[in-house]
């Protein structure tokens, strides 16, 4: 066997030998989960009066953000979370990888659906939000926080409303945000596990307490849009209507009633 011969051997050895480890680890590494150990360290925590409710019932409380899976759509319908001025950051975390939800009953979506399928796995509780710890923040790369968004919508429009989000947070204080798409029949699906492409996505903030209490809420198309974020407020209601969720009923019904039928974005600098 001459020299080249034996080293061409060799490297197509080494090839060969590097994608079966390739695919090995792209098909069966799991990293340790990232989830907070129970009973310790910071949480962030959720005041119950302003919990969504829940149209399955699986819902899931991590450290720093709640969620309601729906596992016939293979996401969540709501995902909750506080933002305080504190937690805006710019601490330099390393990305982590994408990672089925251990707390959902049912396992969150593979992110492998989201592989050629031409749409970002778009994080619903941000994860430049969670900077402030190395939990927090791989935390938000479990798949039970993404769902399917076009990529100029999650690059433009999204990311315009989580900067508008971020600024109020730092101006006024916490603020309590809730947001996910919009689920429903007929909508197109992606991946071997049918993960649905939500046509909207919407996002309800809300800031301060009793008398003071304001929201606002947000509804998009899932695609860009160069259009003034204001011009894309709604009712809470209609978010309701077409959800089937139910916000804010720890809220007296009278205050209630009042909120989520506003369409005001007084008191909200834009």
């Amino acid at each position: 066997m001459n020299k080249y011969r034996k080293n061409r051997i060799i490297y197509t050895t080494l090839l060969l030998v590097c994608v079966v480890l390739f695919w090995m680890f792209d098909n069966f590494y799991t990293p340790a989960p990232y989830s907070l150990p129970e009973g310790e360290g910071y949480r962030t925590e959720i005041p119950k009066w302003l919990w969504p409710s829940s149209s399955t019932g699986e819902i899931v409380q991590h450290a720093h953000f709640a969620l309601s899976y729906n596992e016939a759509y293979e996401q969540a319908e709501w995902v909750a979370y506080v933002l305080e001025k504190s937690h805006l950051t710019k601490d330099d975390r390393k990305r982590p990888l994408f990672l089925e939800d251990p707390k959902v009953r049912t396992k969150s979506a593979d992110w492998r659906n989201y592989r050629g399928s031409g749409y970002d796995r778009g994080h619903l509780c941000p994860a430049g939000d969670r900077r402030f710890s190395e939990y927090a923040y791989n935390e938000t790369f479990y798949t039970s926080n993404i769902a399917p968004q076009d990529r100029e919508f999650n690059a433009g429009i999204w990311n315009r409303l989580e900067q508008q989000v971020r600024y109020w947070a730092k101006r006024e204080g916490p603020l309590f945000v809730v947001t996910a798409g919009v689920l429903e029949g007929g909508l197109s699906s992606i991946g071997e596990e049918d993960v649905a492409v939500p046509k909207y996505f919407y996002k309800i903030i809300a800031q301060g307490k009793g008398e003071n209490l304001k929201i606002i809420g947000f509804l998009f198309p899932n695609q860009e849009d160069e259009e003034r974020l204001d011009h894309f407020v709604v009712p809470v209601d209609r978010i309701e209507k077409l959800t089937g969720i139910d916000f804010f009923s720890g809220l007296p019904d009278e205050q209630e009633a009042i909120l989520e039928a506003s369409l005001s974005t007084s008191g909200w600098r834009f």
